[in-house]
């Protein structure tokens, strides 16, 4: 594998605190690998044999329930780790990582994990730190799904996609990788039906723009709005 350079990898979160040598000998544990577009990286109940490192493109996380119901749990950008499930003592991945768009991750063996740690303990704290992060953002949407109208769950949900991966244009934010309006709607435990009537109607206030897989906030600050808001003319569905 080509060797990586270690400038464009020391500033992720992963590697917060070490030094450029320690960074080396870490990412020495670590291979690459091209993902194509739409290709399975792992699944679902799979033997967690590697954590990831992110660092060209996007995953989508997914889980399927007993019932064969899939859930977005949600999506990897570029810099963030992923398939930590030895971190948190599981020795299966809870869900299914498939790439979003061409991609590029870094993948250590699972069977590293304790020498690592024994050797840069700093990595299980910033580990920790992201799947904290992550478990409060799961409660966040919880929360919104049992407290807000759909409206407001489509907003929040947009403008975290928008923040992790907004990409600034001269009429507003894209979201920098393909996203369906389905995706949209197991986001926020609502219908494609649904999500599609309501940005529709933002379509036409000038909210928004949206076509095949690419979504186009072109008023953020009206869309922020809507998410606070706890009723108004641009409610159109509660479910």
């Amino acid at each position: 594998m080509a060797k990586v350079d270690t400038s464009l990898v020391a500033d992720l979160p992963l590697f917060a605190g070490f030094k450029p040598e320690e960074v080396e000998e870490i990412l020495r544990e670590a291979r690459s690998a091209r993902h194509p577009r739409n290709s399975t990286i792992f699944e679902q109940g799979q033997d967690a044999h590697s954590f990831f490192l992110l660092l060209h493109g996007h995953v989508r996380a997914t889980k399927t329930t007993p019932t064969g119901e899939q859930i977005l749990v949600r999506y990897i950008a570029t810099g963030e780790t992923f398939g930590l499930a030895m971190a948190i003592a599981l020795t299966h991945y809870p869900a299914t990582a498939t790439a979003v768009d061409d991609s590029v991750a870094l993948a250590w063996p699972t069977v590293t994990w304790p020498r690592l740690l024994e050797k840069f303990p700093g990595l299980a704290v910033n580990t920790l730190q992201t799947i904290g992060s992550r478990l409060q953002e799961s409660h966040t949407r919880m929360l919104e799904m049992s407290t807000q109208q759909v409206e407001q769950r489509v907003a929040h949900a947009l403008l975290r996609l928008v923040k992790q991966s907004g990409k600034k244009l001269g009429h507003g934010i894209e979201i920098d990788f393909p996203i369906s309006r389905q995706d949209i709607a197991q986001m926020t435990g609502t219908t494609l039906h649904t999500v599609s009537r309501i940005l529709s109607a933002w379509e036409q206030l000038g909210l928004v723009e949206s076509g095949r897989q690419r979504i186009i906030l072109r008023e953020p600050h009206r869309i922020f709005l809507l998410s606070e808001q706890n009723s108004g003319a641009a409610n159109i569905d509660r479910r």
